[in-house]
């Protein structure tokens, strides 16, 4: 981690690493603000240090610790099918009765293998002088489906945006509202929230769907149930700088600090199915030690059955095979064999494992070319996510180990994507904890 601040890969980083039901592991690295980018009041500031309780967009990682895991959580009360079509509880989805269409179902939505194209178009003005996530829904409903349904893994935020939808259909419930009570709460994850700035309490702006403090300093006092305060900001790292649309869009070229950096979800208020939540490296190794400890049968405050769990974090892309994982090992070790002199392969094996064999659990990823995280030592079978603002977790239930790598790479203009250096982070964690030939 110190020689990818000292080569300017990011600007820092909280690294945790929990195994055998114990954080073994949690440092902070680097800064949270790089010196001369704007301070809370906007203007150049020194750097702040990267502490252990900050708080990070997780981007991406919303889709799998919140969304999919309501997803399930509706699924075992019966209030939805997985392998039900989406027309069911979205209509709108296909008003003209497209046979096409009507095959895309939940299970193809969670896998990402729906064939829906990645993005939201983000032509016109729509949310960026006032939030919109009306307009971002009916654009979700109308997206192309762009490949056949069920035919191919091709990783969508359009998929994750309509199970949200679904969920705030069936809950009768604002997304943030229904995840605060029925799985960050039930956690004890009281640092994680999503940030819309329609919520924001305390003294503050909005520009355009952005908070800011503007000239006020950060605040202390209380605030009522269902907000949120921008005392936070103190605690929260910056990402990029707002480019979206010039022009037309009153927050361009302002640090986005405290609103979600996602373009869709910021233009839809910072709540949407695909991104949006905020936490802290705790949380978030919080919520994977119950996920584990739940899916292995011990005691836990997992807000999901273990048997919910197994099918989770199991291959489900529609067509897997029992026989899956097995063939994605027997993989690897047919390459460790091929390489001479060596006990463990020194280079990173092929992501995926097998050519076209693309693994996905419900919400997480198992063995596709996001799998990264997993570095070279946990087995094909753990699991996780990856978030573009630079944020990782990866999962072993095997060996009972999960590493947590929480940073703002998108600060630092130019730095790569987190998932090489949380692969590393991952190789180094697990022959430090003896796990080499597990």
């Amino acid at each position: 981690m110190d020689d990818a601040i000292a080569a300017h890969r990011l600007p820092g980083a909280v690294v945790q690493i929990g195994h055998a039901g114990k954080i073994v592991f949690r440092q902070a690295f680097g800064s949270r603000k790089l010196p001369v980018e704007p301070g809370l009041t906007g203007v150049p500031a020194p750097a702040e240090p990267m502490t252990e309780d900050t708080i990070f967009d997780l981007a991406s990682l919303t889709k799998s610790l919140a969304t999919a895991t309501a997803v399930l959580q509706l699924y075992e009360q019966g209030r939805v099918q997985i392998d039900d079509s989406v027309e069911t509880y979205l209509p709108d989805f296909n008003p003209t009765n497209d046979p096409r269409r009507a095959q895309v179902t939940l299970r193809m939505l969670l896998t990402h293998t729906s064939g829906i194209a990645g993005d939201l178009s983000l032509d016109g003005p729509w949310g960026l002088d006032d939030a919109d996530k009306d307009e971002g829904i009916r654009r979700a409903l109308a997206a192309w489906v762009v490949f056949g349904p069920g035919e191919l893994f091709h990783y969508s935020d359009i998929n994750f945006i309509l199970l949200g939808a679904i969920i705030e259909k069936i809950t009768g419930e604002p997304l943030d509202n229904y995840m605060q009570d029925n799985v960050f709460a039930p956690l004890g994850m009281n640092d994680s929230r999503y940030l819309p700035a329609a919520k924001a309490c305390g003294p503050h702006q909005i520009r355009g769907t952005a908070v800011t403090l503007g000239d006020y300093v950060p605040w202390v006092g209380r605030c009522p149930a269902g907000t949120w305060s921008t005392g936070l900001l103190v605690r929260i790292a910056p990402t990029a700088r707002d480019e979206d649309t010039p022009g037309i869009n009153p927050d361009y070229g302002h640090l986005l600090r405290g609103t979600v950096h996602d373009p869709t979800a910021r233009r839809m208020g910072g709540v949407a199915g695909n991104a949006g939540l905020f936490s802290t490296a705790d949380d978030v190794g919080r919520f994977a030690q119950a996920l584990l400890d739940r899916r292995a049968g011990r005691p836990s405050t997992f807000p999901l059955r273990q048997s919910t769990l197994e099918l989770m974090t199991t291959p489900q892309q529609p067509g897997h095979t029992a026989g899956q994982l097995e063939a994605a090992n027997d993989a690897i070790r047919l390459a460790i064999e091929k390489t001479p002199n060596t006990t463990h392969p020194l280079l990173a094996p092929n992501y995926p494992a097998l050519a076209g064999q693309n693994l996905r659990g419900f919400g997480w990823d198992i063995d596709t070319a996001h799998s990264r995280p997993r570095g070279m030592i946990f087995p094909i079978g753990s699991f996780g996510h990856t978030g573009f603002t630079g944020v990782t977790l990866w999962m072993d239930p095997g060996s009972n180990t999960y590493v947590v790598v929480l940073a703002n790479v998108i600060h630092q203009r130019g730095g790569p994507p987190i998932a090489g250096l949380s692969g590393d982070v991952a190789t180094e964690a697990a022959r430090a904890l003896g796990l080499l030939g597990n």
